[in-house]
């Protein structure tokens, strides 16, 4: 896994450059993938027409004269060259113009339009340095004609892509200035169609946190590029696009509304291209913990005091039969499992999770890879139940690593161990032989029964067992629950007047933490 050790300002993490497809519309294009730990940019910068690599080496890294940057010293745009510096004199007529192809970098444009866009055969870009631009003839919002005699005013944008690469190392290009046609040509590429959120002013701060200028253009489109804040986004992969190939990596956003899809070439790219953002992802993840500790200050977070962890899961969608699974954000508190459909924008939001389970009524029952998973044995789940008042509750998750899966399952099981010795008594009342009492389990001295004190006298205990004299509990999961401690009574039924699950489970957290912190295995 490409992972750097986490900085304050993401320097010392490892940036990855290549090319991926984006999906925009129903359609992959070609974008120029940057990683900087943060942020993953994409740019729209097509490559040069004909050209091999684009100033990237056949591995996908960054070589010079890259134009990762974007910057206006690589290409000319319809932004660098706008329409009024064309001279007037070249517009609408048409011009025959030489271009001499370069054994790298072909032509050294990228064109727009086609018969299917209802548009000439535009010019979108003209990479400084490379043949057009050398001609010093060629403009942005060029509509090719013709290519060495072959008419290109009726061909489709694939038509024409074949055409300029059959052309041969001489190129003659019958063009015309089309000033009508740069509002087309200075449109954003795809990549500025891809929708991303805006967090109001009281959210945390989601967005990079750098104090360079630079770090200013995060939420916003800078010609043809999109940058992508990663703090709090959900790296995952087959959960919402199908990908036999196994080559696509799924970018969400905290909010849950957007989702980036990225293409490779192959599978072991795409999993490489899914390790280094994964990463980034999880090295933020402290400073987003402490930033949402800051925003909602004493009054901590849905009843509890403090986050342990948290993290997006793909969660398993109850009786689907098509294995459907969903984005949840789950939170682990000193107490509690909280679960959120979004990242909470604003204090208030952090008081109102969709589901809330206390750590000490809730078990871990499976961990591993899971049978109901998309790929059986490659994606890794486990399963937490959760005894309420309406019985028991069940949730299969699936984490993107095995790492993430370990830290997932010790956490859930060191937090409920926790919250057993933080909490260590519950109290509930119940009938036992017709009388209304109260049952008291405690975490050091075990299981109590007292009546229930009536006109303001003390209540008598009717019996006390520590745990080791437990030799069976069971319920009807209704309203019994049954606790054998092998006394000459044998079985003490007990009332509840309600569900017993979370009692069970309780009981069953209590017993686990006591094991575990006598070095057992529980």
């Amino acid at each position: 896994m490409a992972v750097a050790a986490a900085g304050g300002g993401g320097g010392g993490r490892a940036q990855r450059s290549g090319w991926l497809e984006v999906l925009v519309r129903e359609r992959w294009h070609k974008v120029l993938a940057n990683l900087g730990g943060e942020a993953l940019v994409l740019s729209g910068e097509e490559r040069p027409d004909g050209a091999a690599h684009n100033g990237l080496g056949g591995d996908g890294t960054a070589c010079r004269g890259a134009e990762g940057g974007g910057g206006p010293a690589v290409v000319r745009t319809a932004f660098t060259d706008p329409p009024e510096q064309v001279p007037e004199a070249i517009s609408n007529k048409k011009r025959c113009v030489k271009v001499l192809k370069q054994e790298m970098g072909g032509l050294g444009i990228s064109i727009k339009g086609g018969k299917e866009n209802k548009m000439p055969i535009l010019i979108s870009k003209i990479f400084k340095g490379l043949a057009a631009d050398q001609t010093q003839a060629l403009y942005v919002g060029d509509a090719i004609l013709a290519v060495n005699g072959t008419d290109l005013r009726d061909a489709t944008h694939d038509e024409a892509v074949q055409a300029l690469k059959r052309a041969g190392k001489e190129v003659l290009l019958e063009v015309k200035y089309m000033r009508e046609a740069t509002p087309y040509v200075k449109k954003g590429s795809p990549v500025s169609e891809i929708g991303w959120e805006t967090p109001p002013p009281e959210s945390p701060r989601l967005g990079c946190a750098s104090a360079e200028p630079m770090a200013q253009l995060s939420l916003s489109i800078h010609r043809d590029r999109k940058t992508i804040p990663l703090k709090m986004c959900y790296v995952t992969r087959n959960l919402t696009v199908s990908d036999p190939e196994n080559r696509i990596i799924e970018v969400h956003s905290p909010d849950a509304k957007h989702t980036v899809v990225l293409r490779s070439k192959d599978s072991a790219t795409a999993q490489a291209w899914f390790n280094a953002i994964h990463s980034s992802v999880n090295e933020l993840i402290p400073r987003v913990i402490a930033e949402v500790r800051d925003q909602l200050g004493k009054a901590g977070i849905a009843g509890s005091r403090e986050i342990r962890h948290l993290g997006w899961l793909a969660e398993k969608v109850p009786g689907d039969n098509e294995k459907h699974w969903k984005p949840v954000l789950v939170v682990l508190t000193e107490k509690d499992l909280l679960i959120y459909e979004s990242m909470p924008r604003i204090k208030e939001a952090w008081f109102s999770p969709v589901h809330t389970y206390p750590l000490l009524a809730t078990r871990l029952v499976h961990s591993g890879p899971g049978k109901g998973s998309p790929k059986s044995g490659v994606d890794l789940s486990f399963a937490t139940r959760t005894g309420t008042r309406q019985g028991i509750e069940t949730h299969l998750f699936r984490t993107e690593t095995s790492r993430d899966l370990s830290l997932w399952t010790r956490s859930v099981v060191q937090g409920c161990h926790n919250s057993a010795e933080l909490i260590t008594e519950i109290t509930t009342s119940c009938t036992y032989k017709s009388q209304e009492c109260r049952l008291t389990i405690h975490y050091e001295h075990g299981f109590s029964l007292t009546t229930e004190p009536q006109d303001g006298a003390f209540s008598k205990i009717i019996a006390q067992y520590p745990y080791e004299k437990l030799k069976m509990s069971s319920d009807d999961g209704i309203r019994m629950l049954y606790l054998d401690f092998g006394e000459k009574d044998g079985e003490i039924q007990l009332d509840l007047h309600s569900c017993p699950k979370p009692i069970v489970f309780i009981i069953h957290s209590f017993l686990s933490a006591k094991i575990t912190r006598l070095g057992l295995v529980a």
